[in-house]
């Protein structure tokens, strides 16, 4: 199997959540986000290398964090965020040496992506050189256009999800363009460069946390 490395973005610092810690380290049901998120990727592939890209304010936050919940044994890396996801992720990917092996890009703060999900994507990109999770709109949608708007068929869109796994030496060369606004998550960057997106089935349960009402949905969601 090809070497594996997850890059864990955790540069925020809490703005849209209010609260006095950044999102991936609020305790739910007595563990902090970031650490759930680490551990699943753990359960899927024990030697799995983490890369975490986080605020350099809480660098050490998170250093002491990783040694209370038993990590510090584990392959774990930490990189400073940058002003935009562009940047933080960039930083992460300048600590994957083998251009070989399958990077996944994923979102601290959605703890609740299953090992199924995590599968779906590595496995993908090994063999077609990206993946990402996706899941079915299921509200009705409507686009506005110059204050005008008109239904859509909601099956001709999904709603994407992290992680989005791609062969390294690919996304390192896109990550090396200059950056774009229009660059919504790492497919974006990758698609700009002239590459097809492979979609593959995500998890419904695989929210980002990013406000107070996902705070309630994520402790229904999570186990203790």
């Amino acid at each position: 199997m090809q070497q594996q490395f997850v890059i864990i973005v955790a540069g925020g610092i809490g703005s849209r959540i209010k609260s006095d810690r950044p999102k991936q380290f609020i305790e739910i049901n007595g563990i902090p986000v970031i650490v759930r998120t680490i551990r699943v990727f753990l359960e899927y592939n024990p030697a799995m290398g983490i890369i975490i890209c986080v605020h350099r304010n809480y660098r050490q936050y998170l250093e002491s964090m990783i040694e209370k919940y038993g990590l510090k044994q584990n392959d774990i890396k930490i990189t400073f965020g940058g002003d935009t996801r562009f940047a933080s992720v960039k930083n992460g990917l300048a600590l994957v040496e083998n251009t070989n092996a399958v990077v996944g890009i994923h979102d601290a703060a959605r703890p609740f992506v299953s090992v199924q999900t995590i599968a779906n994507c590595f496995e993908t990109a090994a063999q077609k050189g990206n993946a990402v999770p996706c899941v079915p709109v299921n509200e009705s949608m409507r686009k506005i256009s110059n204050n005008v708007n008109h239904s859509v068929n909601r099956n001709e869109f999904k709603m994407v999800q992290t992680p989005q796994c791609f062969v390294a030496s690919k996304i390192k060369k896109a990550f090396e363009s200059d950056y774009s606004p229009l660059f919504t998550d790492d497919a974006t960057v990758l698609e700009a460069n002239g590459e097809s997106i492979n979609l593959v089935e995500g998890n419904e349960e695989n929210i980002k946390i990013t406000s107070p009402h996902d705070l309630i949905l994520a402790k229904a969601l999570c186990t203790p």
